[in-house]
Formats: C-alpha cells, structure tokens, sequence
C-alpha cells in the first residue's frame, strides 16, 4: 500500500514544524494542516489521540485517512507537508464519510486540482 509521490511524516519536529508554521482547515471529524516542503512530493502525517478511542479504533481511523489519500494521491498538487488529525466525532464514521470529510480539508487548502464529486462536509 505504497503511495506513489508521497511517504510518511515521522518525526516529532516536522509535525510541529507543520503544526506552527503550516495553515489549518476544520470539518466535523478532522483536521488538516498543510505547510510547502520544496521537495516536490507529498508527506503525509496522521495522529489520532487517544482521547478518540483505544488502539484499534486509532489504528482504523489512521487507515481510513490514508486510504482516502492513496486512493485520490493523483488530484493533489505536490510539494506540501500534510498532517491529518482525527477529531473525537470521526470515531463511528464510515470510510466514506472520512473520505468526504478528507478530500473537502484538501479542497479549502487549495491542494486538490481537479474537482472531485464529492459531498461537502462542514
């Protein structure tokens, strides 16, 4: 499940980097910050707190995420730092809607390029 222009944000400082300098949208179940990282690819970053459930219900919410981004990698423009957090009402949601919710924060950060037809989530 290799993404094809993207790799993981890992490290603790390059969250943070993309949490202070980056902008932020916010729907119903998550938040998306995105930063340019002159690289000419796409870092994707995903935290779930534990707040928003045990391990299994983090772990799937991290797949769902990543999941909507491997499936829609080919809309988003490149060279962003992007980091995803999962917000306490995404716990019961349905990929679907995860997926809507996902690619609506891609559209007000202006990273998706051709439109999607996609419900807006608010």
């Amino acid at each position: 499940m290799k993404y094809k222009d993207a790799e993981s944000l890992k490290k603790n400082r390059d969250f943070q980097l993309v949490y202070k300098t980056g902008t932020s949208y916010v729907n119903k179940y998550l938040v998306m910050y995105a930063k340019e990282n002159q690289l000419g690819k796409n870092r994707i970053g995903i935290s779930v707190s534990k707040k928003v459930g045990n391990s299994v219900v983090r772990h799937r919410l991290c797949r769902l995420v990543r999941e909507s981004y491997r499936l829609h990698e080919d809309v988003f423009r490149r060279g962003f730092d992007i980091v995803v957090v999962a917000r306490v009402s995404a716990k019961e949601r349905t990929f679907r809607e995860i997926e809507s919710a996902f690619l609506h924060l891609g559209r007000l950060h202006h990273l998706v390029e051709k439109e999607e037809h996609e419900s807006n989530i608010d």
